[in-house]
């Protein structure tokens, strides 16, 4: 007679050990990596009377979204030489990029020449070195700047950096109304997160609100800043700080211009954010939807009434933080969902990092990896074929509102203080990201949080993946332009440019129009640094 299966006896304490697998992952209580409770199942929609290009903009800026354009895939690069750089950007533009992305080294972010000498070991290492309009004359050498749009990472020396673009644009004839782009131009998180800062607060943000004036006459589709949330995240924060801190960021920089007695409903169109595209996919895509959301409402709040600038438009760079040196293809899955996240958020331009970041500059064949991820998920995953897919999901609409009211809950804390200058200084906002960076580390530490080929699933094969390596010679190379150009230019014409910077520092002038002249008559990038440092001092953190 067959007997009856029998269920095997389970220890409990064997349970709570987690020793056996099933109970253990049954037990765990899910979250997503902001600490926000993941409930088993989602059965309740939110109110979803929402349409996609109408205020507050939770399903998209455009009512077609990308039925009618895609977003602008770019790939961030520069290293090198101007020269060098130019070779990549021709290449990419090639594969089908249809926007450029420029990186700058480490001196020119922060306002020194290749020949200075706190320059030595940094030239053209991170990014590409440039120190005249003689550097960005070769870096665009056979692109027209008035049929492509480029985004420029610089915040510190961002006036300098527009300013010799401006010039360039001019040289080619390019109508000013027409160049279109973006630099990113927000010093605040610097201050909180990455460090490339030069000037104390209060003058950076006065620089800023003179590109803003100047940018609104001058070059109206310019893209003045993008309020950056990428290295807030990298620095270690989460996916709610990440917004927090942005929007706050972005508030801080509305203010600054509207007691400058600028238009809020002018320079508002020009303001764009940038984002981080991070592991958690169904958190990121919440993230980007609650952060549409809320900045509609606090640009209505300050007095917003053009829908143009109540709407908040973003790019979007994959997760670097993210990326592993050990077993660097896995990077290629890591990129592609996080491209797909931001896609699926409603991003207007990204950029996807090459597998191999964590061990070097990407390579050609890197970038062209990344880049061919962007087009894949374009052409052929169907998912740009209607607008926000995953509205009404049960999960994604309460994640979208409870990342919002968690994020809110931030802002009204640094309200409180007096804004995000007043909660950068006292140091709030560095010691929030501090806590969620270690907490997150500790996690991977003890492997509660499982990072493939890292803490788990973990390999001894060799790395085998070529590396693009910069030489130490670019230095003395970029020394030996700078000592040709100061032979060659109009160094009286120099001398009384760089003059009139420091007067117009010292008082209330818009500096932009200064600083374009400066760069016309070649004056390098350290000089007109040197003329705004003379006046404003430097940051010392």
């Amino acid at each position: 007679m067959a007997t009856e299966p029998r269920l095997p006896v389970i220890d409990r304490a064997e349970i709570i050990q987690c020793k056996i697998p099933y109970f253990c992952r049954h037990m765990t209580q899910f979250t997503t990596d902001s600490g926000i409770t993941i409930k088993e199942v989602y059965t309740e929609e939110s109110t979803m009377n929402e349409q996609p290009g109408q205020f507050p903009y939770t399903r998209g800026v455009q009512p077609n979204m990308y039925r009618g354009r895609l977003w602008t895939m770019r790939q961030y690069a520069g290293f090198s030489t101007a020269e060098e750089s130019n070779k990549r950007y021709h290449f990419l533009l090639q594969q089908g990029t249809t926007g450029l992305s420029v990186a700058f080294d480490l001196p020119t972010q922060i306002g020194y020449d290749s020949d200075h000498e706190l320059s030595d070991g940094e030239v053209g290492k991170v990014g590409v070195a440039i120190d005249s309009l003689r550097d960005i004359e070769i870096l665009f050498e056979g692109i027209a700047l008035e049929k492509i749009t480029t985004s420029m990472t610089i915040n510190a020396s961002a006036s300098i950096l527009l300013a010799m673009y401006i010039a360039l644009a001019k040289k080619q004839g390019a109508d000013l109304m027409k160049i279109s782009g973006t630099i990113q131009n927000d010093i605040l998180k610097e201050y909180a997160a990455r460090g490339t800062y030069i000037y104390p607060p209060k003058a950076s943000m006065r620089i800023i609100t003179d590109i803003f004036e100047y940018c609104s006459k001058e070059l109206p589709k310019w893209n003045t800043i993008s309020i950056s949330g990428y290295h807030i995240r990298e620095a270690g924060s989460t996916a709610v700080q990440e917004i927090a801190f942005t929007l706050s960021n972005g508030k801080a920089y509305v203010q600054a211009a509207l007691a400058k007695g600028l238009d809020i409903n002018v320079f508002g169109e020009r303001l764009s954010f940038f984002f981080n595209a991070h592991n958690d996919f169904f958190e990121e895509i919440a993230k980007f939807r609650a952060a549409r959301r809320m900045w509609s409402k606090i640009m209505h709040e300050l007095g917003a009434t053009n829908p143009k600038a109540m709407m908040l438009r973003f790019h979007t760079q994959t997760g670097g933080s993210t990326l592993t040196a050990q077993q660097p293809q896995n990077n290629i899955v890591r990129v592609a969902l996080q491209a797909l996240a931001a896609v699926l958020g409603g991003t207007q331009s990204l950029h996807t990092n090459g597998f191999d970041e964590a061990l070097s500059l990407p390579t050609e064949s890197a970038a062209s990896i990344a880049l061919r991820t962007q087009q894949l998920i374009a052409y052929e995953s169907g998912i740009t074929n209607t607008v926000d897919p995953l509205g009404g999901s049960f999960f994604v609409e309460e994640l979208t509102n409870t990342i919002e009211t968690e994020a809110w809950h931030y802002i009204k804390k640094i309200d409180a203080m007096g804004g995000s200058v007043t909660a950068t200084e006292n140091g709030y906002i560095q010691d929030e990201i501090a806590k969620a960076s270690y907490k997150y580390q500790k996690e991977i530490e003890r492997s509660e949080k499982i990072v493939v080929g890292v803490n788990k699933f973990t390999s001894e094969e060799k790395n085998d993946t070529p590396l693009l390596r910069v030489d130490d010679s670019i230095r003395k190379t970029q020394s030996l332009k700078l000592k040709q150009l100061r032979k060659e230019r109009d160094n009286i014409a120099v001398t009384t440019s760089l003059q009139k910077i420091t007067r117009a520092a010292q008082g209330t002038e818009n500096l932009m129009p200064l600083i374009v002249d400066a760069v016309e008559q070649y004056a390098t990038l350290g000089e007109i640094a040197d003329a705004m440092r003379s006046v404003f001092g430097e940051f010392k953190s």
